[in-house]
């Protein structure tokens, strides 16, 4: 077994391993690490391991973030729900794995993070307290609204009743998107990602990156949301709405949208990202017909550190998110990018 650095010319066997690999997300594709250099500038540190036969059995991409206030240190993969070892058994995973810990003592990080959808890793310091919520989806859209409740469908009416309705694309969507988006992050008390990082993403996947926006009478857009497709699997990575039109439901409007058009394309399975069991948006994603699939978070902590607390329930956080919800939100949209680029 040899395991080196990635080049380019590792990229195509790269990514046919990640296709053919059924513990993989579609975020071990290479194209998110150019839209994460291209965006965002960080070092991308990725691993592969390889048989006698010189094929890729195993792949680790990480990601090195380096900041004042929360120092140096490394995840696989920030900025997304998923990423880690993808491997074709456990030596080679722990082959990986002590490379990269190896990588990190000679960086001089302080740990390593493993974004997992299993426990592959089963000694290592490991966070569980998020899943990933997951609908099964039928053939058809009809057979997909059948199964939800009256009154879930009646919310989902609710928007049109108004007047509202939904649009999807590519770049042409992605002014609509990014103002609701921006808005609602700068509400959350959120720094923003750039407007670039989102292009990045529809260029470098324009056949299975879409936004879904849902518009007022008017044309001004009131909910919007990014959806990735990999496989089987459709995923909404991110998507917001506006508080102050909340009341006619444009955010049930937009998800029925969205799980129409995956059983329309042939996914069979919706993935709403992840949440933490029993917060407000667990239950929303749950209301849907989604069950959770258990994340697994583990890590490497430089000389016995404590693992790393780096979420928006720290009480030391929360200063910071209050003055945040009220700042100017062009302000937001100035400072938040350069803010966000270290938070993973």
């Amino acid at each position: 077994m040899t395991i080196r650095t990635y080049n380019e010319r590792d990229r195509d066997a790269w990514d046919r391993y990640v296709m053919q690999s059924p513990g993989a997300s579609c975020y071990h594709l290479t194209g998110w690490k150019d839209v994460i250099e291209e965006s965002f500038g960080h070092r991308t540190c990725y691993l592969l391991s390889s048989g006698d036969g010189g094929e890729i059995d195993g792949i680790l991409p990480l990601v090195h973030l380096n900041s004042f206030l929360f120092g140096s240190y490394a995840v696989s993969l920030p900025f997304f729900n998923y990423g880690g070892i993808c491997a074709d058994d456990r030596r080679v995973s722990e082959k990986l794995f002590a490379e990269a810990a190896d990588m990190m003592r000679s960086m001089g990080v302080s740990h390593m993070e493993l974004r997992h959808t299993g426990n592959l890793l089963p000694d290592l310091p490991v966070k569980t307290s998020k899943v990933s919520m997951r609908l099964p989806l039928p053939e058809t859209k009809e057979e997909l609204m059948a199964s939800f409740s009256s009154k879930l469908r009646s919310q989902a009416r609710r928007a049109e009743k108004e007047g509202m309705w939904t649009r999807t694309g590519g770049l042409e969507e992605l002014t609509g998107f990014y103002h609701v988006f921006s808005r609602n992050m700068r509400d959350l008390g959120t720094p923003v990602y750039s407007r670039t990082f989102f292009r990045n993403i529809l260029k470098r996947f324009p056949d299975t990156a879409r936004i879904s926006t849902v518009y007022t009478k008017d044309g001004c857009p009131v909910a919007s949301g990014m959806v990735v497709g990999f496989k089987d699997t459709l995923e909404i990575p991110w998507a917001s709405s506006l508080k102050d039109f909340n009341r006619y439901g444009p955010n049930m409007l937009l998800y029925a949208t969205v799980l129409g058009s995956a059983c329309d394309a042939g996914y069979r399975v919706f993935d709403f990202g992840r949440s933490t069991p029993g917060e407000g948006t667990y239950r929303f994603k749950e209301q849907w017909g989604a069950r959770p699939a258990q994340l697994y978070w583990h890590y490497w902590l430089r000389n016995g550190r404590p693992m790393p607390e780096m979420n928006p329930h720290n009480p030391k956080y929360g200063l910071a998110i209050r003055i945040w919800q009220h700042l100017p939100l062009g302000l937001t949209r100035l400072i938040g990018p350069p803010l966000v680029k270290n938070l993973p």
